[in-house]
């Protein structure tokens, strides 16, 4: 990702020109409860009681169409993208050279993208083996793309630069002879990332956030960026909410269509995924905004507003628990051991009479866990920073 033009200032372009904006950004409780939504989906679907009973929706596709699994990686990756438009939102007391905004940018980037290496790796850290590629080193690479964007380019230079990197992911997985494969292994992504981080992947030779599928995955996180300038503009909360419901069935439409030239596909990050899954965004967070913004229906959002402000914080640390308990051995009666996850689950949740219920129920009382956490730092307004 190239850096500023050093004859192109970062503000070159004031704010007020790229689009127009209020007053003042105020924060939106939708915002941090489309955020939370997302988290909380996410650790959900990754903390099963058993990952052999896992009811259909919250599964991932094993190939090409989606689950609802499918949609909550996009959906934070999108609010990423809005973040970073409302970060870089007029501030006077904002300092006008590029440099302290482009240095913050990368240190946080960095930091989140070691957070992802640091899970990957424990608590053994064999670096001969260890997973490079990641959840967290997506969204670092994409919250730096994205920002790096947001602060050289104008808006419609933006939606250009998301529109290229669609075409040109499209194109060039269509030059290969091998574009639309029958299974993860083949296809030109997964070659050039097994070449690349060989050893280093979640499976072998391939892995969901390579290198090559996070270009279409910065495209989700701009398209994000377009909707915060949206949400910034000097419109009135009945015309911004439907906005983003147009915005998102219209990409709901065209992501159908696309996927019959390129089917909707997680793993391939596919193009029709990326219009598909921000449609979805679009309008999971315009219904918010109209519940929550415009009708002040608040109540029910309460606990996602909760995960939405400290998102990393309880996606990082709930990932360490799973790893820690995995690692935690009980001794049975018989002398045999258990993990202490599945001591957990056998003694309290397990039913042979509705398996996978029993699993959605640790799962979600595992969300109801780190809701208690991040609850008791919420009470306490400590927000971490990452």
């Amino acid at each position: 990702m190239a850096v500023p033009h050093p004859h192109k200032q970062l503000h070159a372009v004031p704010f007020e020109q790229r689009a127009p904006t209020r007053t003042r950004v105020d924060r939106l409780l939708s915002l941090d409860a489309f955020r939370g939504i997302a988290v909380a989906g996410m650790i959900l679907v990754n903390n099963p009681g058993s990952w052999d009973d896992v009811y259909a929706p919250l599964r991932h596709s094993a190939w090409n169409g989606w689950t609802v699994a499918d949609l909550l990686f996009p959906f934070f990756l999108f609010i990423v993208g809005v973040a970073v438009t409302l970060s870089l939102a007029p501030d006077p007391k904002r300092p006008q050279s590029w440099q302290p905004i482009f240095f913050k940018v990368v240190r946080r980037a960095a930091l989140i993208f070691a957070l992802g290496v640091f899970l990957n790796g424990f608590p053994r850290f064999d670096w001969s083996t260890l997973r490079i590629p990641g959840v967290l080193q997506r969204i670092a690479l994409c919250y730096f793309a994205a920002s790096v964007v947001v602060m050289t380019l104008e808006v419609k230079e933006q939606v250009i630069v998301t529109v290229l990197l669609l075409v040109g992911y499209w194109t060039l997985m269509q030059l290969t002879s091998i574009a639309f494969p029958d299974g993860p292994e083949t296809n030109f992504a997964a070659q050039v990332d097994d070449a690349l981080l060989h050893g280093h992947l979640l499976h072998d030779g391939w892995d969901p956030e390579g290198l090559v599928t996070t270009i279409p995955a910065i495209a989700t996180t701009l398209s994000g960026v377009l909707c915060g300038f949206w949400l910034v503009s000097a419109r009135r909360p009945a015309e911004r909410v439907a906005g983003l419901l147009v915005a998102g069935n219209l990409a709901l439409l065209i992501g159908s269509i696309a996927n019959q030239l390129w089917p909707i596909n997680k793993s391939l990050w596919s193009a029709s995924y990326v219009v598909f899954t921000s449609g979805m965004a679009l309008n999971v967070l315009g219904v918010c905004d109209w519940l929550i913004d415009l009708k002040g229906y608040r109540r029910w959002a309460t606990p996602f507003v909760v995960f939405g402000t400290n998102p990393i914080v309880a996606y990082v640390l709930s990932s360490l628990l799973t790893k820690v308990m995995l690692l935690w051995t009980i001794a049975r009666p018989d002398g045999s051991t258990i993990d202490l996850e599945r001591y957990i689950f056998d003694g309290v949740f397990s039913s042979s009479r509705n398996p996978a219920a029993a699993s959605l129920a640790y799962a979600l009382a595992y969300v109801g866990l780190w809701l208690g956490i991040t609850g008791f730092l919420y009470r306490h307004r400590v927000v971490i920073k990452i």
